[in-house]
């Protein structure tokens, strides 16, 4: 997004930062407002410029931080996270992990599982395997909508039995 705004506008994200911090503005949608009626960016760049100068989106922290922020208040889920980011990040050396505000994503080809405390007792496990019926614990993908076909729940680390090992690792395989 960085180069495509300097090739897009001739500027860079510093300078759309700058100008953004002279209007004043706070909310979201005012600087984007501002920004495509002013300056005629388009929605995306406008997006991007107004997340980067309130320091709202993933990309401006650190990958620990977005982790820690997930699970705060939420102790508890910690030890099945770890299971869980262990178990899938033993799979190959292929995979790209990418923490977000909310959940964390596991890439190898595209995304295949994604981690997300769900509520402060249960972690949610997307994952994505075509052609997969839902059967007991693997459900359709609920909430995740079209980012996995199907979902686990899990509120212990005795939930990660054999069979949602071996859901991961089909999902893994058929991420290619």
């Amino acid at each position: 997004m960085e180069k495509g705004l300097i090739e897009k506008t001739g500027k860079n994200l510093k300078h759309w930062i700058t100008v953004v911090k002279k209007t004043g503005l706070k909310k979201h949608t005012e600087i984007l407002n501002y920004l495509k009626s002013n300056h005629a960016l388009t929605h995306g760049f406008a997006n991007f410029v107004s997340l980067k100068a309130r320091a709202s989106d993933a990309g401006s922290f650190n990958e620990k931080d977005l982790i820690e922020n997930q699970y705060l208040g939420k102790d508890n889920l910690v030890s099945i996270y770890n299971v869980l980011d262990k178990v899938i990040s033993s799979l190959g050396d292929d995979i790209t992990i990418t923490p977000k505000k909310d959940s964390i994503s596991y890439i190898r080809k595209r995304q295949f599982a994604l981690i997300k405390p769900a509520t402060k007792t249960r972690i949610d496990l997307g994952l994505k395997i075509k052609d997969k019926p839902t059967e007991g614990k693997l459900e359709n993908s609920g909430p995740f909508g079209t980012m996995c076909t199907h979902r686990v729940k899990l509120q212990s680390e005795k939930d990660i039995t054999l069979d949602v090992i071996n859901w991961i690792k089909e999902a893994y395989k058929k991420s290619i």
